[in-house]
């Protein structure tokens, strides 16, 4: 939708297009936040059109972040270099407690400012308070986003299970005083869990255009069949996308197999969540039946190949996933369990891993298929049907990549070199609906040096206020080990 902003018209830049690989010259004209055309130097455009040059410039469409956890951003460097999933989870409740509604807003934007510079344009946030969401703490995650001027999905992560609770068996794996405890501790309530997110979604006041709230039941194991169902509706009444984290680890398959007597997917298909707006995080503990119901309802997948082999989860199947035409997008996953926002790292990764599942190089994903998971592929799974492509009629969010850096020298497949080579340094400027968010590698909203110093006393007081409770996660991890390695052997 346009606005009351002048025109721009890009000169002397190329641009990435698919499925050409040669980054042809071309002129964007912008209308406000809107591409009005596309063409070859020298395109029309209104006489008071504020010139960009972009001489030396590839540009192309905005990264889609489509699995991402802003809470994490504070938690760099908190996970152990071994953590396996399910440590990982042991210890999360502890690296988030403790949070102001400030931490949790200097989060999202120290999130958006990574992913901005990283060549990120929107994000799906899967954003963590316990024991249940709030209004102010969820609307604040968005402020964030708002003052960096990152696009965002926004869903609150909810469930009324524990980690000790969700997994059969695992309670019996704690000594007996470690067990009581643990089974005294209760998540929310069912019902006041989807309070909130009616709550959150019908006080939302952002432009949906820009935010929007979604739901994050956060592992179908962690949720009752109540909860879900709950979910599920909500998604529907209010149009809310909705994103959980499905068959990440090898434990969570087989438990879902001991608990419902079938897959995980095969579970939430039944309950009817399974739908164009739900998407999957990770998807790697998956069969064929799995990837069929994915493919026949329209669900998505947002594949994390970071993640997944930080936390030693597995490599999904990605490129039968893309076979079979489930839609697909690429996440960095938080920041405390991939150490990095950044999507090209992504894309690159799934290319490559896409290799390793199967030899025939036919099969494995190409160039084209990642890009364009990470642009519109990760647009659509947002609900952002007009953001992902150098169009007309598309949102003007853009990435410019300057071609003097030496990734690019010499110049001959455009798209293989940026999506193969590129890191994130050669990023010059990065426009979102029109607007500079990064400009001459320059942050244009946000004080970068003040946000600093604001994050290094949030962190400070946080590991004093929160240093009792990591002591009392370390002792639970042994046991927890324990149990999954054990799990981890069963056949699946």
């Amino acid at each position: 939708m346009s606005d009351t902003r002048p025109f721009q018209v890009t000169r002397g830049g190329r641009i990435l297009s698919l499925p050409s690989h040669r980054g042809e010259p071309g002129d964007i004209l912008l209308e406000g936040d809107t591409i009005r055309a596309v063409g070859p130097p020298g395109l029309a455009a209104p006489a008071d059109a504020e010139v960009i040059d972009a001489r030396d410039r590839l540009l192309l469409p905005g990264l889609v972040n489509a699995h991402t956890h802003a809470h994490g951003a504070l938690g760099k460097g908190l996970a152990s270099d071994r953590w396996s999933l399910e440590l990982l989870l042991n210890a999360n409740p502890t690296i988030t407690a403790e949070r102001t509604l400030e931490d949790k807003r200097l989060c999202a934007t120290l999130s958006a400012v990574e992913m901005v510079r990283k060549g990120s344009t929107a994000c799906y946030d899967l954003f963590v308070e316990f024991p249940v969401p709030t209004v102010d703490g969820v609307l604040a995650v968005a402020e964030g986003y708002r003052e960096v001027g990152l696009r965002a999905v926004v869903a609150p992560m909810i469930s009324d299970r524990t980690l000790y609770g969700a997994i059969p068996g695992l309670l019996d794996a704690f000594p007996d005083a470690e067990r009581e405890r643990l089974r005294r501790i209760q998540a929310a309530p069912t019902e006041t869990s989807l309070t909130a997110c009616r709550e959150i979604l019908q006080r939302w006041p952002f432009d949906r255009a820009q935010l929007r709230p979604g739901l994050g039941p956060t592992i179908p194991l962690h949720c009752s069949d109540e909860l879900l169902a709950g979910c599920r509706d909500l998604a529907r009444e209010w149009n809310a996308p909705l994103q959980t984290h499905l068959a990440e680890s090898k434990v969570q398959a087989l438990a879902g197999r001991a608990r419902y007597g079938r897959s995980l997917t095969a579970h939430l298909d039944a309950l009817g969540l399974l739908a164009p707006g739900f998407s999957a995080a990770h998807a790697i503990w998956i069969d064929a039946d799995d990837i069929r119901r994915l493919a026949d309802r329209g669900a998505a997948v947002a594949h994390n190949p970071l993640s997944n082999l930080r936390l030693g989860s597995g490599i999904a199947p990605a490129h039968a996933l893309h076979a079979a035409g489930v839609r697909m997008a690429i996440g960095t996953d938080g920041a405390n369990t991939s150490d990095s926002q950044s999507v090209f790292e992504a894309l690159r990764l799934a290319a490559y891993l896409s290799r390793v599942r199967t030899t025939d190089p036919r099969e494995w994903l190409s160039v084209d298929d990642v890009l364009l998971m990470a642009t519109a592929g990760g647009a659509a799974l947002l609900g952002l049907p007009h953001v992902g492509r150098i169009a007309e009629g598309y949102q003007a969010d853009l990435v410019f990549l300057d071609l003097r850096h030496v990734s690019y020298v010499p110049l001959r497949d455009v798209t293989l070199q940026v999506v193969n080579g590129e890191s994130g340094l050669a990023i010059d400027g990065v426009m979102i609906a029109g607007r500079w968010v990064l400009q001459g590698g320059r942050m244009v909203s946000v004080d970068e040096d003040r946000l600093r110093g604001r994050i290094a006393e949030a962190v400070d007081r946080l590991a004093v206020a929160t240093h009792g409770r990591r002591e009392i996660s370390r002792a639970l991890e042994p046991y927890l080990n324990a149990f999954c390695l054990a799990q981890s052997q069963r056949p699946l």
